[in-house]
């Protein structure tokens, strides 16, 4: 497939590799709060990918129709390639994990070796959607910050990373999405 699926299609693709609908309404929820960052960046004079920010908010999580552990975004990232769809969406999937993983947490938390950071506008937009939504609620990001916190250890590297992903996406909207 060259090109991104249609909602539907997505949609269609997270319950014919077995996610539970659980995981597809978070996913829908992830990619309505995406499209709304998004649409503010817009607003705000920013370009973003409309289409990859929504098909990629529906299936960040399609890894999670494997496991539910860390390795989602990587498990997810292979199905997406079996499905051969494209990279963009591929990185969304992959790169959604945390606030981003570098490749030396990556290889400690054996995951193949490489850069799981987001780099594209769209990556973030998924990224940081996801990290500010608990099933189909919105949080603050006070509240997912410290939640990461809690999870990982208040001086973890990815308790950093979101909070400079937070603020590089509130400057490109204009203002604090909390």
């Amino acid at each position: 497939m060259c090109e991104a699926p249609s909602h539907d299609e997505a949609l269609n693709l997270l319950r014919r590799v077995g996610c539970s609908e659980k995981v597809i309404e978070h996913a829908s929820f992830v990619s309505d709060v995406a499209l709304e960052i998004a649409s503010r960046i817009e607003h705000n004079g920013g370009k973003v990918n409309m289409t990859l920010v929504e098909i990629g908010g529906l299936l960040h999580d399609i890894g999670r129709s494997k496991t539910h552990g860390i390795r989602h975004g990587v498990v997810g990232g292979q199905i997406a390639r079996e499905k051969n769809l494209p990279d963009s969406l591929v990185r969304i999937i992959e790169t959604h994990v945390g606030a981003g993983i570098p490749r030396g947490e990556a290889e400690k938390l054996n995951l193949p070796s490489k850069d799981y950071l987001q780099t594209s506008l769209e990556e973030k937009i998924v990224a940081y959607a996801d990290k500010i939504t608990k099933d189909r609620r919105r949080t603050s990001f006070e509240e997912a910050a410290h939640d990461l916190a809690m999870n990982l250890g208040d001086n973890h590297p990815a308790v950093e990373r979101f909070r400079r992903l937070h603020q590089e996406i509130s400057t490109m909207m204009g203002s604090d999405l909390s």
